[in-house]
């Protein structure tokens, strides 16, 4: 498996370099002609997408390698069976014992019936007057040849953004955080030594409150579904309920309105943060409508990351969604040098100017005045408020032969430092 991981980053090193070479190449077409050559705009697009399916490769590898070095450290053995979580397993046929391929229609006729044939004692069959057994026959002998039920549940990929990876979290035991802004400064001032001492100002302080908002489903499945199901019914609809409320909660911490909900920090006017009108958030310009500059594109970057004070920089990180990392990774600067690299600590993003850059589904893609990149110390800008995990009430009495599963979750977030986040405005 140090293998795979060792082959993955080459991979990602070669991709990377052959895209280069491309981008290179692309510039020179549009520096030349105006504009770049649709073959090679179209190479420099599928190696762009190498890179991501190599850092992709290359993230699941090191995820193989934490997975046995866990099993190992805890059981003394190499993980086995259902225990690869992160093994990719694909059923991609079903054939019988006797070697007659079967299509997926009639193996899914085929499963059905085994598994009513084990439920039901096999009523209504005609089993009894079998004569010649043949697997390929379901009454001839094919109900009793068990088919495979370890496969997984195949699930589509819902992407979202990790907030609570690089937010502030905090639980509390009421309704609402609160907290202290302090905003203004002490006032002072030069003496002389015999000279009288005039009264100074007294700073100012201000208040915050982040209340947390509820969240709720309630899904309903019949008894006997629980009852019969091939797997743990109620434990799938817990982990979808939980996954969903996830996605729903960093989308608010993005773009929510604060109404019943948290409140995103893409919300709030844009204008540099002051004791007077703190409640904004600085917007920098990328150059173009939609685009970056035409001219030195990465320049509005580095504006960007100089835009944030030097406390806020030493624990900052970009945050774009995907579409957006690849056009980033075209930039460069003045000096021919690529603005993005990746990082062969396998970190999905890379780093952008040095800095981490943060995979975040839930902001906008490049438009017209779109607020598309987001540069700054999320810890220190950005407060999540837990007040409870999922809390899930079983009820199987109000809505018989139903049983519902009313779940809640109560969170809330706001920005409560706008200094610390910078955002970057696509336009001219």
């Amino acid at each position: 498996m140090t293998t795979d991981v060792q082959n993955a980053v080459y991979d990602l090193g070669r991709a990377f370099e052959s895209f280069k070479d491309a981008n290179d190449q692309r510039l020179r077409e549009i520096e030349r002609r105006g504009h770049a050559d649709p073959l090679t705009e179209s190479k420099v697009n599928r190696l762009n997408a190498e890179i991501t399916r190599a850092i992709d490769a290359a993230d699941a590898a090191k995820r193989r390698i934490d997975l046995v070095e866990t099993a190992v450290s805890r059981q003394g053995r190499l993980p086995a069976g259902d225990e690869w979580k992160e093994a990719e397993v694909f059923a991609l046929e079903r054939k019988g014992a006797l070697g007659t391929e079967l299509g997926i229609d009639a193996y899914r006729t085929y499963k059905s019936a085994f598994r009513n044939y084990v439920r039901k004692n096999n009523a209504g069959s005609a089993v009894d007057e079998v004569k010649a057994l043949s697997v390929g026959s379901d009454p001839d002998g094919g109900f009793t040849v068990t088919p495979d039920m370890s496969g997984r549940i195949a699930q589509l990929v819902r992407e979202t953004s990790p907030m609570r990876q690089i937010a502030n979290v905090v639980t509390i035991g009421t309704d609402a955080l609160e907290g202290i802004h302090d905003l203004h400064e002490a006032t002072s001032g030069w003496v002389g030594e015999t000279e009288a001492r005039a009264e100074t100002g007294t700073p100012k302080l201000g208040e915050y409150r982040i209340p947390v908002h509820e969240q709720y489903a309630e899904p309903r499945a019949t008894q006997k579904l629980l009852d019969d199901a091939l797997f743990n019914v109620e434990d799938w609809l817990a982990g979808k309920i939980a996954e969903r409320m996830a996605r729903m909660e960093n989308e608010a911490f993005v773009n929510g309105n604060g109404v019943k909900k948290p409140r995103g920090f893409l919300t709030y006017a844009a204008g540099t943060p002051t004791a007077g009108a703190f409640s904004t958030i600085e917007q920098i310009n990328s150059g173009g409508a939609g685009a970056f500059a035409a001219v030195n594109p990465g320049d509005r970057l580095i504006n960007l990351v100089f835009a944030l004070k030097s406390a806020y920089r030493e624990n900052a990180a970009f945050m774009m969604k995907r579409s957006t990392l690849a056009e980033v990774r075209k930039l460069k600067d003045e000096n021919d040098n690529y603005l993005w690299q990746p990082d062969f600590q396998l970190k999905q993003g890379g780093t952008l100017l040095g800095f981490d850059v943060v995979e975040a589904e839930d902001m906008p893609s490049i438009a017209a005045n779109s607020l598309s990149i987001a540069f700054g110390d999320f810890k220190a800008g950005y407060q999540i408020v837990d007040r409870q995990g999922v809390r899930i009430l079983r009820d199987s009495f109000t809505a018989k032969p139903y049983v519902k599963f009313y779940t809640t979750k109560r969170v809330g977030g706001d920005v409560v430092n706008f200094e610390a986040i910078k955002l970057m405005k696509f336009a001219s």
